[in-house]
């Protein structure tokens, strides 16, 4: 019997928290390494155990995989949240890519430079208001279904779960022009796996402290 993945980032959102939340929307238990020096860094890169000398990386399956989107989509392969056949595939990647850019739009502020990050904000607000949301409004109302592809649950509905949560925290009133998703984010929060995840005590990570990320890109000596 395989052992649970480990996932190695550092002890906060960033780029690993939607593969957080896919594990555990699928019931899977794993183990988290968070790298909180950069001599721990170092030598998983000497180890070579990051192809592209990056995180997050995931052992999994007897593997190491690095790279956000590759580790998404064989969680989802794994587990049975990437659609029935290749054209519900291409619309939970197509959709999935959305999300993404949105959740790097949020990311972005979060560490961008102090005197950047009041454009940045109202860019997101702007964006996720005029571009983002409506498009997933309309893509409920075209078919009338409970999930986004498929009338089941697949990687899509938590990926856009999770980005609607930051979005709250962000601005409230960005959600309320759109009942169809306000009822989907209802929807899948009350699924028992999510329900689970969204429980104080669960590796789920709290918003991100601007502070302490100032501090940890002058330790790692990020750009």
């Amino acid at each position: 019997m395989a052992g649970k993945p480990v996932l190695h980032y550092f002890n906060g959102r960033g780029r690993m928290e939607c593969i957080r939340w896919l594990l555990a929307a699928a019931g899977v238990e794993f183990e988290e390494k968070f790298i909180e020096a950069p001599a721990e860094m170092e030598k998983l890169i000497k180890d070579g155990s990051l192809m592209f000398q990056q995180i997050p990386m995931v052992e999994i399956d007897g593997m190491k995989l690095v790279q956000t989107r590759a580790i998404l989509n064989y969680i989802a392969t794994k587990y049975n949240l990437y659609g029935k056949d290749a054209k519900e595939r291409a619309l939970i990647d197509m959709y999935t890519e959305g999300i993404l850019d949105l959740t790097e739009m949020m990311l972005q502020v979060v560490i961008c430079p102090p005197d950047e990050r009041e454009a940045k904000i109202s860019l997101v607000k702007d964006k996720t208001k005029n571009r983002y949301l409506p498009a997933y409004e309309k893509v409920l109302k075209s078919h009338g279904q409970d999930y986004l592809v498929g009338n089941r649950l697949t990687r899509v509905d938590i990926h856009l779960l999770e980005v609607l949560l930051y979005v709250e925290e962000l601005d409230s009133s960005l959600l309320a022009p759109f009942p169809l998703l306000k009822a989907l984010k209802s929807r899948i929060s009350s699924l028992p796996n999510v329900k689970k995840f969204l429980q104080p005590g669960s590796q789920r990570k709290p918003p991100p402290d601007i502070k302490k990320i100032e501090e940890a890109r002058k330790s790692f000596n990020f750009k």
